[in-house]
């Protein structure tokens, strides 16, 4: 689901899906998203290509895939290499936030943490809420904060609204 709410808040703030490279900001065409894998000996980012069109299930059934062969290192040179934006995900090791290293040109990566449970005040009563904590690096050099804050606006809407990411793309997800 992660991938799927950055490929779509990608599209929607394509400011955000482009790469630093000496004197020149390159503007991709496709979301192409590296994932972070770890492996036995280090860490290998399988890129998913051409995210923006694809389905949930599309998207779930090609990065399982990947995964999978990352770990079993039968990634050909191709599959690794290229991405536009990164996901590096630790939650699952109950990390619950940190900051995701920039893969050169790219110009942004986010780092997703645990979901935790944690007391949240609404309308003046204090519940129980599950959040996550996301953090986004930038290469100031191609992005700035405010351009990042929308695309994190945009991110949180869509993870809240997750029938959004199933929903045809004519706005009837939108809120």
């Amino acid at each position: 689901m992660i991938l799927k709410a950055v490929a779509m808040a990608l599209t929607r703030h394509p400011e955000i899906n482009v790469s630093f490279a000496g004197e020149v900001i390159r503007q991709h065409g496709t979301i192409d998203i590296g994932i972070a894998v770890g492996v036995e000996d280090g860490l290998i980012s399988p890129v998913l290509r051409n995210c923006g069109p694809k389905s949930l299930t599309e998207i779930s059934t090609e990065a399982h895939a990947l995964i999978e062969r990352a770990r079993n290192r039968q990634l050909k040179p191709d599959e690794y290499t290229g991405a536009t934006f990164s996901v590096s995900n630790l939650g699952m090791f109950e990390v619950e936030n940190f900051i995701a290293v920039l893969m050169p040109p790219q110009a942004a990566a986010i780092a997703v943490g645990s979901v935790r449970d944690v007391p949240v005040v609404e309308g003046g009563r204090v519940r129980v809420g599950r959040r996550m904590k996301v953090t986004l690096s930038c290469d100031h050099r191609a992005l700035d904060g405010v351009q990042g804050a929308k695309f994190l606006g945009e991110l949180k809407r869509i993870l809240e609204h997750p029938l959004e990411m199933v929903l045809p793309e004519n706005g009837e997800g939108r809120s």
